[in-house]
């Protein structure tokens, strides 16, 4: 059995990948972040991980006040060489600011705008998602960061809070099994039970 080539446009550009590059990937290419300049395939999702997203992105619709949006599955640069895509990102715009962040052509959030970026574990993301990509947010300076587990009884919602200016880093604030109710970045009430529930 011989191996498929792998298509002309996965062979990195001179200088290696870029946070830019990410634009110009044919319609076709498989869903993908870069990290440090390496491309990673992002794999299948669970009927878990989607129902989880899904929900939790209209919750967080459902309770952001004027002037901030939701998106699921979006991009955000972090640099040069970062373009990772969380689950869920909340972020902030301003009424009438179509050149900042035009949502109708937009490819990514700057990071600049974002509030919370949400990671859904998976048995092959867990390192990126509990190590890496924390690491990549809070040196971003987004403020707030929740990661997501799956146990026996449901979804885990861990909630960070940055802290520190000159060595970023994020502290746990709570883990949420049954009610996650927050005052930061805004007014949050939401039944993780029912994120999961068929």
């Amino acid at each position: 059995m011989t191996a498929e080539p792998l298509p002309d446009w996965f062979t990195p550009p001179p200088g290696g990948w870029t946070a830019d590059d990410m634009d110009d990937l044919p319609p076709g290419a498989p869903r993908m972040e870069l990290i440090d300049g390496a491309l990673v395939l992002l794999s299948p999702q669970t009927g878990f991980h989607s129902k989880v997203m899904r929900r939790l992105a209209n919750a967080l619709e459902d309770a952001s006040p004027a002037g901030v949006d939701v998106m699921h599955e979006m991009t955000m640069k972090l640099g040069k060489y970062q373009r990772p895509e969380p689950d869920v990102l909340v972020y902030r715009f301003e009424e009438g600011d179509e050149e900042h962040l035009d949502w109708y052509r937009a490819t990514h959030v700057p990071a600049e705008d974002v509030l919370i970026a949400v990671e859904i574990v998976s048995e092959e993301s867990q390192d990126r998602d509990r190590t890496t990509k924390p690491l990549k947010y809070a040196q971003a300076g987004i403020p707030h960061f929740w990661r997501i587990e799956q146990e026996d009884g449901g979804p885990a919602i861990h909630v960070y809070e940055l802290d520190g200016v000159r060595d970023p880093r994020y502290v746990p604030i709570t883990i949420a099994r049954d009610r996650l109710k927050l005052d930061v970045p805004f007014t949050i009430d939401i039944d993780v039970k029912a994120l999961a529930r068929r």
